[in-house]
């Protein structure tokens, strides 16, 4: 069974995703299902809207430094950022954006969702 999840990401991230720019997504923490094969863009404070999705196209678990050679060249932020985001961790995620596809309109998580608060990290959604 096919199962996605809602991601809270900064809007300035969210945007590169769209705009192509950004083709990893970061994660300190990751959902644990393997079944998961897209996300739901939310992009957080002060947008506060659902704006898109996109198909996982893969997942790297790495060493923090092999991560950043990896993927520095479409990583959609600084070395500076990702350093301090992943300070204190061994091991760093990153999800292999594929076919971002922004909404027409930007919705809330009332009328998209069953539920008003956004995740703190990730939400699974059937």
């Amino acid at each position: 069974m096919q199962t996605r999840v809602l991601l809270s990401i900064k809007p300035l991230f969210a945007e590169r995703i769209f705009d192509g720019s950004k083709r990893y997504e970061f994660r300190r923490v990751l959902f644990r299902s393997r079944a998961v094969t897209a996300v739901i863009v939310y992009a957080s404070s002060p947008v506060r809207r659902v704006i898109g999705e996109f198909t996982i196209g893969g997942i790297l678990t790495l060493e923090k430094q092999a991560l950043w050679e990896k993927t520095k060249s479409h990583a959609g932020i600084e070395r500076q950022y990702f350093d301090r985001y992943f300070r204190g961790r061994d091991t760093a995620f990153a999800i292999k954006v594929l076919r971002p596809q922004r909404y027409p309109s930007p919705v809330s998580l009332e009328e998209a969702f069953d539920f008003d608060r956004p995740p703190q990290s990730f939400r699974y959604l059937i």
